[in-house]
């Protein structure tokens, strides 16, 4: 996909607090007895709240920190908005950022998993046939890089990242969330000349990083649908000592190569604004591709899930379940880089 360099920073979703209440202009918050301004006016000192927040009316927040260390508070609401169209002039929407498809996946409508049975028997998504978004998904087709490798087909890495974050003891939805917050940052400051010099984002008592900018044209999207992109984000955090030892502990084979890999595939993604979308309606984090946002980096980028309870989940094989391609049925097996 021909985006343009972006880094964002992401937070998990925090419950909604009795103490919290927003006005209906939705130019402050209060919270705990203290008001606080949204975006774009900045603070000085970091607002005493969680991030992210719910409000009991449904308003989600963020609190986001600047390169000359201010503070803001933006609001993030993952909802459906006015249609975000970029082929057709509509810059300014959000986009149906709730929307599933039904259609295809009732088991993922009702559930936020996919059931393999129901991707065992599709063969179609959204009337597309699966060999045809197989074809268009592969590099230097759609997009240079492609929106899956050439071992990989849709189907499969459906099935193989369904199963990551069945692991996980996650849901698309939840996942999508953390991702959605960033682009919905991304649109409260893109027509701020400067952007309020915003770096991150404070997300589930994690600083993440982020830089973010426009392409000069949009991406087409590989199913019969509206979604397009614009937006290159780039998301990182930095791994404290505590999780650094501890892969080092539970990975004592590795190269440091290899462990220098695991790591920067576990807490730093580059991706764009398609893929939260992509996660939300069909479970699809894109494949093995220079701008796939894979589940296991999001719960740990975004603290949904602490490294302990991501290696739990894989039993001694993380390194394998981040790097492994989800192959087709006709593709050869990859050699493991695990012991290296």
């Amino acid at each position: 996909m021909n985006y343009v360099l972006l880094m964002v920073l992401i937070s998990v979703l925090a419950l909604p607090g009795s103490a919290f209440s927003q006005d209906t202009t939705q130019h402050h918050i209060s919270y705990a007895g203290t008001s606080y301004e949204l975006y774009p006016t900045l603070l000085i000192e970091k607002p005493d709240i969680p991030s992210p927040l719910m409000t009991q009316n449904g308003i989600e927040v963020v609190v986001c920190f600047t390169d000359d260390g201010k503070y803001t508070i933006i609001p993030v609401t993952v909802e459906n908005g006015d249609p975000l169209n970029y082929k057709e002039g509509l810059w300014n929407g959000k986009g149906r950022q709730l929307d599933v498809d039904s259609s295809d996946f009732p088991v993922l409508a009702t559930t936020g998993l996919h059931s393999n049975a129901e991707l065992d028997r599709t063969r179609t998504i959204t009337g597309r046939s699966v060999d045809e978004i197989t074809r268009t998904a592969r590099p230097e087709e759609y997009s240079g890089v492609g929106f899956i490798s050439h071992d990989e087909d849709i189907v499969s890495v459906l099935k193989g990242d369904n199963q990551l974050v069945h692991q996980l003891g996650m849901t698309h939805p939840t996942l999508a969330r953390p991702l959605f917050h960033i682009f919905n940052v991304i649109l409260n400051v893109r027509n701020d000349s400067e952007r309020s010099g915003i770096q991150g984002v404070h997300y589930n008592n994690r600083e993440i990083y982020l830089r973010f900018g426009g392409a000069k044209g949009w991406q087409e999207s590989v199913f019969d649908d509206e979604i397009l992109g614009y937006w290159e984000i780039e998301i990182w955090r930095d791994p404290d000592q505590d999780e650094l030892a501890f892969l080092a502990q539970q990975y004592p084979n590795l190269s440091a190569e290899s462990r220098a890999d695991l790591i920067r595939r576990l807490s730093h993604i580059h991706t764009g604004e398609m893929v939260p979308f992509y996660i939300m309606r069909y479970g699809f984090y894109e494949g093995h591709t220079d701008y796939r946002a894979d589940p296991l980096a999001v719960s740990f980028i975004f603290g949904l899930r602490t490294i302990g309870e991501i290696e739990n989940a894989f039993e001694g094989h993380l390194y394998d379940a981040i790097v492994g391609h989800h192959l087709r049925d006709d593709a050869p097996m990859m050699p493991s880089e695990e012991g290296k």
